[in-house]
């Protein structure tokens, strides 16, 4: 049997989810390749979506036209704010959601693509010619030809699985590895190595103490991912909170001559965010207690998550340790914790696109590329079913706005989104351990916010025929909102003897004169909540008949509350724009530069940067370096 796309998709996780329906909406005729329909989008770890700096990410996929968003806020159990007690640049939204019904919200949003495709099979081989990707052949025999490949493998790339010291070939547990089709793509001179994550035990919530157990519940303010969404469909539920102890601990200990991590059974580096159990007793080795979670894997099972006792080691062991929680006492387990290794190619043989530099038509997205966690993938699938669907030639979702003829690539720069930040780390420094986002990776995290991910991409994206029409207009509808609140708040006049008692029932100091009200909303202790409890004109003005009226408040407050900050960051941003207008691709033979250090000629010749910006954010590379090449440029 023989198959002809636009684009194939390997692999039906978050990467290849994201990058199925952003190719296909754009109106390329796009198939999703995945070994299990009924695992589509599975949330092999944790069951929750965004989180530090990854709730960023979220509301940028959404923003772009992407679907982890609207699922999760269909899906969604949980929801909290975290980092509420600190600056709004790194507020960042996390759901807990529910796992299954997680799979079957995104088998729905698939179901209703057009243009998409899906063949339940495995990618067994990349067929490639005169350098160029032209599809796949699968296990049993089809072959699927397409103008671009995008691959977002996961873990299944030769994957092996540990508990204790038994070994399993396996992508996940209960699920094959896939043996062969590394092989295929390295024949062609791209490199790869191997990466480790795990994930923890699965506990019986019949089991559990929860009296012993100190409850977190999430927000009572509706926040959401998509700004689409009207409201959350399912039953919210509390996660709970306790520690390891002392005991736990030695039982852990007097296990590790059996941990894979320490017997030498495991030789590839693991996450260092996310560190197993063992981990943690080796490295604070002083610590008495560690804390976990215990999360529900959905409204109506029994099943529950341990968050932050991930562990491969011995089943017996894991179960023998959590039973000295008191709340775990009667402890029944569904599985244990197990670790797994996987297959990751070296991203800086990328470009920005996400397309191979060395097998054209070839997009890599995901733990292929060396990340770790669900949102750094959809982030990465976005982008490269975006590219791919340009390479392919496909016109835009309605044909009105298409980008056909373009060739150039969509890429988004480092004061444009955490996206951004994720593609041009990964392309240009590469990864010796799994990639985890963070708002700290970011120089530019005052422009690159939860609250304005709309702000910065929609348009963007609508441009491409990605975006919808509804979602563009509700990006305008928010926008004509925000600026009539700044608009008012600017020009209301505030005058002393109205306003003074209930300014100093806030906390805050009376006025002396009077002032604009957006005098009143720069001041900590107040915002545009409790201003609008004493100026009728400024309720009436937050309540305008539009969606989500307290988002728009809350962002219209930032941007005030902040304008001097993001002033200035947009300033520094435009400074280094001028560096990434300066392409060197092509202009210097590396090697032959002897006013370049050695380790700057070998990093330069390796990665071949496409401008002077890139170029200085390669390790190695020092500003010296790049004096001596904008001299050799002319400049």
């Amino acid at each position: 049997m023989k198959f002809n796309y636009d684009v194939v998709v390997i692999g039906g996780g978050h990467a290849g989810c994201e990058a199925a329906c952003a190719s296909a909406n754009m109106g390329a005729k796009t198939c999703l390749v995945t070994m299990d329909m009924n695992k589509i989008a599975q949330m092999s770890c944790n069951p929750a979506v965004g989180g530090i700096a990854k709730g960023q990410i979220v509301r940028e996929i959404d923003a772009l036209g992407g679907q982890m968003g609207l699922v999760t806020d269909a899906t969604s159990i949980q929801f909290r704010m975290l980092n509420i007690g600190k600056g709004p640049a790194v507020w960042s939204p996390r759901a807990q959601c529910d796992r299954g019904k997680f799979i079957w919200e995104w088998r729905r949003h698939l179901d209703t693509t057009p243009n998409l495709d899906i063949w339940q099979d495995q990618a067994n081989e990349l067929l490639v010619e005169n350098g160029e990707a032209i599809g796949i052949r699968t296990i049993w025999g089809a072959e699927i030809y397409a103008k671009c490949v995008v691959l977002t493998a996961g873990t299944f790339l030769n994957g092996l699985m540990h508990i204790g010291r038994k070994m399993v070939a396996g992508g996940r547990i209960a699920e094959p590895a896939v043996p062969h089709l590394t092989e295929s793509i390295t024949r062609h001179g791209v490199t790869t190595a191997r990466m480790k994550t795990g994930t923890p035990v699965r506990i019986d919530k019949r089991s559990v103490h929860f009296e012993d157990l100190e409850v977190q519940p999430g927000e009572s303010r509706p926040y959401q991912f998509s700004y689409l969404n009207r409201g959350g469909a399912l039953k919210q539920l509390p996660c709970w909170t306790v520690n390891t102890n002392a005991e736990v601990h030695e039982i852990l200990r007097n296990g590790l001559a059996d941990s894979p991590l320490y017997n030498g059974q495991i030789q590839s580096i693991g996450p260092r965010y996310c560190p197993s159990i063992e981990t943690k007793l080796v490295t604070f080795p002083d610590r008495d207690k560690h804390p976990l979670f215990l999360e529900p894997e959905g409204e109506d099972t029994n099943e529950m998550y341990l968050n932050g006792f991930s562990s491969s080691l011995p089943m017996d062991v894991q179960i023998a340790a959590l039973k000295k929680i008191p709340a775990l006492r009667d402890l029944k387990v569904y599985r244990p914790g197990y670790a797994i290794e996987y297959d990751f190619f070296d991203p800086t043989q990328l470009n920005h696109s996400l397309e191979s530099k060395i097998i054209s038509n070839l997009f890599m997205a995901g733990q292929v590329n060396g990340t770790t966690g669900y949102e750094e993938a959809g982030g990465q699938g976005t982008m490269a079913g975006i590219n791919a669907a340009l390479k392919a030639g496909a016109a835009g979702g309605d044909g009105s706005r298409s980008t056909a003829t373009d060739s150039t690539a969509f890429v988004l720069h480092r004061d444009e989104a955490y996206i951004g930040v994720l593609i041009d780390d990964l392309v240009t420094k590469g990864v010796d351990e799994p990639y985890r986002m963070f708002t700290s990776r970011a120089e530019y995290r005052i422009l690159l916010r939860q609250d304005d991910a709309d702000a910065r991409l929609t348009e963007k994206a609508y441009e491409l025929g990605l975006a919808t029409r509804e979602r563009y207009d509700w990006w305008l509808e928010k926008k004509q909102h925000i600026e009539e609140i700044e608009t008012f708040c600017q020009n209301f006049a505030i005058k002393p003897r109205l306003i003074n008692s209930a300014l100093e029932a806030l906390g805050t100091t009376p006025l002396q004169f009077g002032c604009k009200l957006v005098d009143l909303v720069n001041r900590p202790q107040l915002n545009l909540q409790n201003l609008s409890e004493v100026i009728p004109q400024l309720k009436d003005v937050l309540h305008r008949p539009t969606n989500r009226q307290e988002e728009i408040a809350e962002a219209a407050e930032i941007r005030m509350k902040y304008k001097g900050y993001i002033d200035r960051e947009r300033i520094v941003a435009d400074k280094m724009h001028r560096l990434e207008n300066i392409k060197i691709k092509g202009h210097f033979k590396y090697d032959e530069l002897q006013g370049l250090s050695t380790e700057c000629r070998q990093k330069l010749e390796k990665i071949q940067p496409e401008t002077l910006a890139q170029a200085s954010r390669i390790p190695g590379v020092s500003p010296s370096d790049i004096n001596v090449l904008l001299v050799l440029l002319g400049r």
